[in-house]
């Protein structure tokens, strides 16, 4: 598998100098505002995206709709075809796309190319899906009556999307969504533009192929302005957001107001308990990858390493020796373990945490600062940062996306699990440890309260057979694999009467 150069990757998606920001189905529309693209590894600008106006925005909504009416009645399994045939559109494009999506969004060409894995994945587990999407049969205390749970596909799913993951999370609902019978309008990122328009290039050459209706996939383009308008769109019945809690709470709170549904994927605070019975070489390995592994930028990194006080100093010595070996430098350099933050803006949050981290008490082993230098002309690298703190700081409290670790004792499991679970956030969490009684306990209704509880694995990176999301803050939403795929549909109890006579339920008289 090699590496394709930039040129060849642009040219294999069809990004241009200039990208219109509307597409419905092949149909692409301009507008005269525009959006540009910068790589955060060398801050170069790849290309424009124009954003979209009311009026798209109007055409988007009434092309999804329309295409909806017609691809609800199209067989299941048939749509799974479909899904089946982008995979493989996706397969042929993976280096290109990984490689857009390092550039673009400056994680490792390797992750990227993961990433794009992810979609394909989802794609797979789709099309399986498309042949069971299996209801309920219920037996009636009537005689001679029949009832079942059946699920319908409900309209159009709006889909708001992050920069960290610029493809893969839009391919968690949009895979879904197709083969439940929905239409998709998606806002991707303004930090990452090009990879929405990429995405949607390779859709349409499926939806060519197959005579598609053309509003299945659409995505219109913008900031804050757009996202707040399809969340009080009464024509869009399922909007999934992913990104901060502050946007989360917006979007959810919108959405609520017309009796909407929401799938919300929010912000994390994860931690990860190392028990005094762990593989130490194990426990650094995945600490060390969750907490710098994009470059800290994930809803899932590592935030708070919970360490047993009898070995606490020898975990210290042996991430704080892992972090020494760090290769930070351009994401597209396999060498590099650590690429750029997003933009200028992230590198001063994180700077203005570390100045927090001090101000509040906390002592570095570790701090870290912006990288200056002809290698970080972007100005967006960093190096990463290790605090002894305590959970109960603000700082703590909230998330920084970026690789700031936080690191804390503790003596009694119990006491841990308290700490990990003392915070607002209820994403991802791990426990280190060979005692299956400790594992047990974590995994337990007393235990993590998160949406993703581990054992012996990290924080980071989740497969797509199991639900994605968390609780508290982090939204309650699940996107991806077990039965996600019922957020995307509607329910509908139904009671059939094969009988000659109306018996009432509970023994109801009603005489005529």
């Amino acid at each position: 598998m090699s590496q394709p150069t930039l040129k060849e990757a642009l040219n294999s998606l069809s990004i241009k100098n200039k990208n219109a920001g509307t597409w419905i189905g092949s149909s692409s529309l301009f507008s005269d505002s525009i959006i540009s693209s910068f790589s955060p590894v060398n801050g170069s600008i790849i290309g424009t995206v124009t954003t979209t106006t009311d009026s798209q925005y109007e055409d988007a909504i009434i092309s999804a709709h329309k295409s909806f009416l017609e691809w609800r009645n199209t067989p299941a399994p048939k749509r799974g075809d479909v899904v089946r045939v982008f995979g493989n559109k996706l397969r042929d494009k993976k280096e290109a796309l990984g490689l857009l999506v390092s550039y673009e969004m400056g994680k490792s060409y390797q992750e990227g190319l993961g990433e794009v894995q992810e979609m394909i994945d989802i794609c797979d587990f789709a099309v399986g899906l498309s042949r069971q999407l299996t209801g309920l049969t219920i037996k009636s205390e009537r005689p001679d009556h029949f009832m079942m749970e059946q699920y319908h596909p409900i309209g159009i799913i709006g889909i708001i999307s992050a920069f960290n993951f610029p493809v893969a999370v839009w391919a968690w609902n949009a895979a879904l969504a197709w083969v439940c019978g929905n239409a998709c309008v998606w806002k991707g990122s303004e930090k990452t533009p090009l990879c929405a328009i990429a995405c949607q290039n390779i859709w349409n050459d499926v939806a060519s192929e197959m005579n598609l209706p053309k509003g299945l996939s659409i995505i219109i383009s913008g900031g804050r302005e757009l996202g707040i308008k399809m969340s009080e769109d009464k024509r869009i019945p399922v909007m999934s957001a992913t990104g901060s809690t502050k946007m989360g709470k917006d979007v959810g709170a919108k959405v609520a107001s017309r009796l909407g549904r929401s799938i919300l994927e929010l912000g994390g605070n994860n931690a990860m308990i190392i028990t005094n019975s762990a593989d130490l070489k194990m426990t650094i390995t995945a600490a060390v990858f969750g907490a710098v592994g994009t470059a800290g930028q994930r809803c899932t990194s590592t935030r708070r390493l919970i360490i047993h006080d009898s070995i606490y100093n020898q975990v210290c010595d042996a991430i704080l020796n892992a972090y020494q070996q760090i290769i930070i430098g351009s994401p597209l350099d396999e060498k590099n373990h650590m690429g750029p933050l997003i933009d200028g803006d992230s590198v001063n949050s994180y700077i203005k945490s570390l100045e927090d981290v001090e101000k509040q008490g906390g002592i570095f082993l570790l701090k870290g600062k912006q990288l200056k230098g002809n290698e970080y002309s972007s100005g967006c690298y960093v190096s990463p940062s290790i605090a002894e703190v305590k959970n109960i700081w603000d700082i703590v409290q909230h998330e920084t996306f970026a690789p700031l670790l936080y690191i804390m004792k503790y003596s009694d499991l119990q006491e841990a699990i308290n700490t990990q679970n003392n915070v607002p956030q209820g994403l991802s969490s791990a426990i280190m440890t060979n005692s299956m009684q400790e594992a047990n306990i974590f995994l337990s209704a007393g235990g993590s309260d998160c949406g993703i509880a581990n054992v012996n694995i990290g924080t980071s990176g989740a497969e797509i057979g199991g639900a994605f999301g968390g609780e508290k803050e982090t939204g309650g939403g699940r996107e991806s694999g077990s039965d996600a795929w019922k957020a995307y549909m509607r329910r509908q109890t139904n009671t059939l009467n094969y009988g000659s006579s109306l018996p009432l339920a509970q023994g109801i008289k009603f005489n005529i």
